[in-house]
């Protein structure tokens, strides 16, 4: 096959977006590389899917049409880190991993946690991924203050700036973050960082009620014990873990572990400065349904409740985890489940969302699946996504069909 410009080549067998292959595979070195490798995609009408570390490629709808996927293997490595101002300027293929090893020797730290360390630090924009510490220091999309994209007609533009007080641009960074890569492709990012703490310390309970796992939520929250993440895990067999990370200096930290094992239960939680095997992991496996659950923080139990008997109403192994503490949970269930079920498992979940002020979102599936559902449910704003998705890509070529609403 030949390629109709310089800096493509042939796609692969193994070249697919959620099962969707592509024609040509890109792969630039620098901004300026990919700059010259998207015009040429839109002077060729070549419909585009950026791909950091394939680790999310699953998630969302595939792409209507594939013509070019850009892979941002390439485009890595810490460009600056400012140690005394507590910022990063980081290319886009940089794993999250990596970009921790790079700042730990200087005691900070991209305080985003994220559930998929493997994941690009592009890719993780792209989604907006973020673990247990939102909590305290809130998402990629508050963390992130500059941003360098290549524009769907290879324009670069460049956003925020690298001091944390800078807005000028800032909205562009907003708007990018969550757009699942269908406004443009990400090359460089700045990050506002956090000083890594001296300990940290974990504190568990299980509990047999989604009743009783509330009310020690609301102790927690309802004290000064300042967590930096309050997590849950409800398995299938209906036993809620409730585990409260803190953070600190020796002598703090060890102060409010003992109050907040006292607010979950006297002797019976556990502590560990380990987290449990569970921490920061999605509940579902590759080839699982995944659903993202969001409610207001008071209704957390609420929804918890609603799996539990979503569980027991379809008669499947539904498990829950994420955040107590910012309303974030996850749910799962086995990629062998009926669409039928799945549908109705997820129409229980959303009106529950919808009840507590939240909303429910299928974040990747079997195809089989994916095909019988809703995967995004009724989204505030979409005509104004619209008319955003149509300034920055008129023709619809970066990632077309993937976001909701088709977008």
């Amino acid at each position: 096959m030949s390629v109709p410009f310089d800096g493509l080549v042939p796609a692969t067998d193994s070249d697919v977006i959620a099962g969707v292959p592509a024609r040509f595979v890109a792969a630039p070195t620098s901004t300026e590389e990919a700059s010259a490798i998207v015009r040429g995609a839109a002077e060729h009408g070549l419909t585009t899917v950026v791909r950091g570390a394939g680790t999310k490629q699953d998630w969302a709808a595939p792409p209507r049409t594939l013509d070019l996927i850009i892979d941002t293997g390439r485009l890595t490595g810490v460009l600056e880190h400012a140690a005394g101002d507590l910022i990063t300027v980081v290319r886009a293929g940089t794993p999250l991993s990596e970009l921790a090893d790079k700042l730990a020797p200087a005691g900070q730290q991209l305080a985003i946690d994220a559930p998929i360390q493997t994941s690009t630090v592009g890719g993780t924009v792209a989604v907006n991924m973020s673990g247990p510490r939102r909590m305290l220091y809130g998402t990629v999309r508050d963390l992130l203050i500059g941003v360098t994209v290549v524009r769907p007609d290879g324009v670069v533009a460049r956003a925020g700036g690298k001091v944390v007080k800078n807005v000028a641009g800032y909205d562009l960074g907003k708007l990018i973050t969550g757009s699942y890569g269908t406004l443009g492709l990400v090359t460089e990012c700045v990050f506002r960082l956090h000083p890594l703490p001296a300990i940290s310390a974990y504190v568990s309970r299980r509990f047999t009620s989604v009743g009783e796992a509330g009310h020690a939520v609301a102790a927690v929250l309802g004290a000064q014990v300042v967590p930096t993440a309050i997590e849950v895990d409800a398995g299938p067999d209906g036993v809620v873990e409730v585990c409260v990370l803190l953070e600190g200096v020796p002598e703090g930290v060890e102060a409010r572990v003992a109050t907040v094992r006292t607010l979950l239960g006297g002797d019976h939680p556990t502590g560990s400065d380990t987290a449990p095997t569970w921490w920061s992991a999605y509940p579902w496996a590759a080839g699982d349904v995944g659903i993202k659950l969001t409610a207001a923080l008071s209704t957390v139990p609420l929804l918890l409740a609603a799996g539990q008997a979503a569980r027991e109403r379809h008669g499947v192994p539904l498990a829950l985890r994420g955040s107590a503490g910012t309303g974030v949970l996850y749910a799962s269930l086995p990629g062998t489940t009926e669409p039928a079920t799945v549908a109705a498992v997820l129409d229980d979940l959303r009106a529950a969302a919808t009840n507590a002020s939240g909303h429910a979102v299928v974040v990747t599936a079997p195809s089989p699946v994916r095909d019988r559902l809703d995967l995004w449910g009724p989204v505030a704003g979409l005509d104004l996504m619209r008319r955003v998705k149509q300034q920055f890509d008129p023709d619809a070529r970066f990632a077309p069909g993937r976001f909701v609403g088709g977008i």
